[in-house]
């Protein structure tokens, strides 16, 4: 028998009878006991599950997994990462197939975020000029929303379907996006207007959500979804969406679509532009800035639906709310950048290691650090091969693949890391 409680005053417990109160009292635990009235989701505490073993004594055993590193080596780490972050974006802006200075950098971004009022571009050559805000600076920018939208859908979905492997591109979600992309790019919807960009994010978002539900559905069946029906689910589903968006375009015989439609395929960074960046940006910070709050919930996710039973939390809508809100997300990532696997599949699973896996830090952490890798997974794209931009989702695919399978060879391996 099991009973979950909170420590440090935090209110929800299930009824308990005078035995397990006196057992509890005598154990020196600080136990509020509530009424079902008084149901409150999780607080800063940490909900720990109390089993009862042989000889009749309790032990106690933190369901949510303390962090692999200490306090003070996560501060450090997480300066690291942000005087990082600063660096890989100059980095970014100054290297590709043109070599800039970084005095060059500043001067032009000084000049252009201020209108003029500081900063001087009049001793640098206008095509640098061109370059630097007309091409790198939003590709830059693209790849930190994308990345950041892409970890926070995947860290979100391995809590909602309580499986380490979920991510958009592997259940299936990305190809579904693909789709709703692919389906609007042959009917005429691919320019970079607000009306066209918010015309192909829709119908992405509809073929992402329709991939979901397929998915859940698929991998419901014959009793429990499992973490094998889950991953066979997404594949079957990513071959069908896959094999109707190479019929769609089969059949449209256009070929500046089939062009078009090649560059969803492979995941590209190469038409970010200032014009689809407002879009990208307000969703994907509308989305990280929700999640963020809603961190008690998921962590309740993690415990299972009999914890959330106990804490009166109704898992089954929230778990169709969230998964809503990610394929929106998703859809507008493939509507600006195409299909990009395993960044939310391998980031949450890197920042786990080390913040472990309350998603307070867990959420705002791994989006920080998707965006991080992004950037500099385009910049590889950008100078790996000479006068060409590699399709960044073959980078990502060739980093992520070999993470998947040691994930899946790790037996072992919870969400605790």
């Amino acid at each position: 028998m099991v009973e979950n409680i909170y420590l440090d005053g935090i209110k929800k417990t299930e009824n308990l009878n005078n035995s397990q109160k006196n057992r509890l009292k005598n154990k020196k635990l600080r136990v509020n006991i509530a009424d079902n009235e008084n149901r409150s989701h999780l607080k800063e505490g940490i909900l720990i599950k109390l089993s009862r073993t042989e000889g009749d004594s309790l032990q106690l055993a933190k369901t949510i997994n303390k962090p692999t590193l200490p306090r003070n080596a996560q501060f450090s780490i997480t300066l690291g990462f942000v005087a990082l972050f600063i660096f890989s974006i100059l980095f970014s802006l100054g290297n590709g197939q043109a070599d800039i200075s970084f005095t060059d950098i500043w001067q032009i971004l000084l000049y252009k975020t201020t209108h003029g009022a500081l900063g001087s571009i009049d001793n640098v050559n206008q095509s640098v000029i061109n370059i630097i805000w007309f091409v790198r600076t939003p590709r830059v920018l693209a790849a930190i929303f994308i990345g950041c939208g892409l970890a926070i859908s995947g860290t979100v979905m391995q809590a909602v379907v309580q499986n380490p492997l979920a991510d958009p591109y592997i259940l299936g979600i990305s190809s579904g996006a693909s789709l709703g992309a692919t389906f609007a790019i042959m009917v005429g919807f691919g320019t970079a207007s607000i009306f066209s960009q918010i015309s192909l994010s829709f119908s992405a978002f509809l073929g992402a959500l329709l991939a979901t539900f397929f998915v859940l559905l698929l991998s419901s069946f014959g009793g429990k979804m499992t973490s094998i029906k889950l991953v066979l689910s997404g594949t079957v589903i990513n071959s069908i969406f896959g094999s109707i968006s190479s019929l769609i375009v089969f059949l449209a015989n256009n070929a500046e679509g089939m062009k078009t439609v090649t560059f969803w395929s492979m995941g590209s960074l190469a038409s970010a532009s200032w014009g689809k960046l407002p879009l990208l940006a307000i969703v994907t910070m509308l989305v990280s800035v929700f999640f963020s709050f809603q961190f008690r919930v998921l962590n309740t996710m993690l415990l299972g639906d009999e914890a959330a039973v106990t804490l009166g939390i109704p898992l089954a809508t929230y778990r169709k709310l969230y998964m809503v809100i990610a394929s929106l997300l998703t859809g507008l990532i493939v509507a600006n950048s195409g299909m990009i696997g395993f960044v939310g599949l391998i980031i949450p699973h890197i920042v786990r290691g080390v913040y472990g896996s309350d998603h307070k830090k867990l959420l705002p952490m791994s989006g920080f650090v998707g965006a991080l890798f992004l950037v500099w997974t385009d910049l590889l794209s950008r100078v790996l091969l000479p006068n060409t931009d590699l399709p960044i989702g073959i980078l990502t695919a060739i980093i992520g693949a070999p993470i998947f399978i040691y994930i899946i060879l790790k037996k072992e391996y919870r969400f605790g890391g």
